[in-house]
């Protein structure tokens, strides 16, 4: 039996625009007809009636951590095992999915975790976001990523830190190879890792070139966490696909952005929260005040991309400090307060994540012949942007899962 949607409103990614009292017919797990909606609708169709709600496509977060929840907990990482961030993982999948993302990226789990919640979700034995997983992210030794435990502690899981092109080709491989999606790496120091300065840059630009060379000949896209600017700059002129945070931004940077085609993913909610909650959720000063320090800089580069055409995705860094999976809706406000309208912040979640993922083809709009990943709001977010923490409809592949 076909399912039919009435839509109220429709949001278009592709164009921005929204349409009223339209109708969505969905055959299996793709949509087969997309139209104004009829007076007499066929009463074979099984009708769902959206026509209360804003209506558009499943939303994607192109940069997740699942296996982390957003608590403090510094006994985590050294005491959990890895089967505890699988269950974890899943559930943090499935909370996602219920807050309207229905793809989400995963940047860098402990042990392939995100491949096998990847693998476990696409069975359909577990109910949760479509994952792409990115294995573990690439560290330089001592970096962002890296672990600073006792010398005679060994912690490493997987190829560990790399020094050198040949060392990162191989560890580029070594992901690919256990079934990582695409690759993740740590261009400079981070906020939460301690020992690192925020804005060093800790791969250089061989280990980079050759990084991004492996993902060419494999033909999976590339991530780079880098907040310090002359990691940005090296990542951009690497071929890096998209610069995650991308916080210290020049105005030398947005230009290699817009001369490679970089997409920049802000994640403009992770400092943020560990700047408004860190003090009370018992953070570690040094962290609060390189959060304090990036944020600083973090709109003017935003304003400046937005302004010159760079390229921006929808992520938030779910499972950093009080940054709760479920609760990212919060980004698109972020957003707005950042420069964004409304209606690129939804595009930036549903068409640009797609064409990021290389899967528009698939999923990212509301269209015949795509799979029927769909949500709904009560509520306009064009008109009140704080709608989209409150998803009240979600359908991944033609199965509802909350209405």
């Amino acid at each position: 039996m076909k399912t039919a949607i009435k839509c109220g409103k429709l949001f278009n990614s592709q164009d921005g625009t929204v349409s009223e009292n339209m109708l969505v017919v969905i055959d299996g797990k793709k949509i087969c007809d997309v139209l104004p909606c009829p007076e007499h609708i066929d009463p074979e169709y099984k009708l769902i009636d959206l026509s209360d709600s804003f209506v558009m496509p499943g939303l994607i977060d192109a940069h997740v951590h699942l296996s982390s929840t957003g608590h403090n907990d510094p006994y985590s990482a050294s005491q959990a095992l890895l089967g505890d961030f699988v269950v974890r993982a899943l559930d943090n999948a499935k909370t996602d999915l219920l807050a309207g993302f229905t793809t989400v990226r995963d940047c860098g789990s402990q042990g392939f975790v995100n491949v096998s919640v990847r693998n476990a979700i696409a069975s359909g034995k577990f109910v949760g976001s479509r994952v792409f997983a990115s294995g573990g992210g690439i560290s330089s030794t001592g970096g962002h990523a890296d672990n600073h435990f006792s010398p005679y502690i060994s912690t490493t899981i997987g190829c560990g830190p790399v020094d050198g092109p040949y060392e990162a080709r191989k560890a580029a491989r070594y992901n690919l190879k256990y079934g990582a999606d695409f690759i993740k790496v740590m261009a400079t120091g981070g906020v939460m890792s301690l020992g690192t300065t925020v804005g060093s840059q800790q791969l250089t630009q061989d280990e980079l070139n050759a990084i991004c060379e492996i993902a060419r000949m494999y033909g999976v896209h590339t991530a780079a966490h880098a907040h310090g600017t002359d990691g940005i700059k090296a990542a951009a002129r690497a071929g890096i696909t998209s610069v995650e945070h991308g916080m210290m931004l020049d105005d030398e940077a947005i230009e290699l952005f817009l001369e490679h085609g970089t997409y920049h993913t802000p994640t403009i909610i992770a400092a943020e929260r560990i700047i408004v909650c860190g003090p009370e959720m018992g953070l570690q000063q040094w962290m609060i005040d390189k959060a304090k320090q990036v944020y600083e800089r973090h709109e003017w580069g935003i304003r400046e991309g937005l302004r010159l055409g760079v390229k921006h995705t929808f992520g938030t860094d779910s499972g950093t400090p009080s940054n709760f999976h479920g609760k990212q809706g919060y980004e698109f406000e972020l957003m707005t307060k950042f420069g964004f309208t409304p209606t690129q912040t939804l595009v930036a979640a549903t068409k640009t994540n797609a064409e990021l993922l290389s899967s528009f083809d698939k999923f990212g709009s509301v269209e015949t012949g795509k799979l029927a990943d769909i949500v709904a709001f009560k509520g306009n977010p064009l008109e009140d942007i704080t709608i989209m923490k409150n998803c009240a409809f979600v359908m991944k592949e033609g199965v509802v899962y909350k209405n």
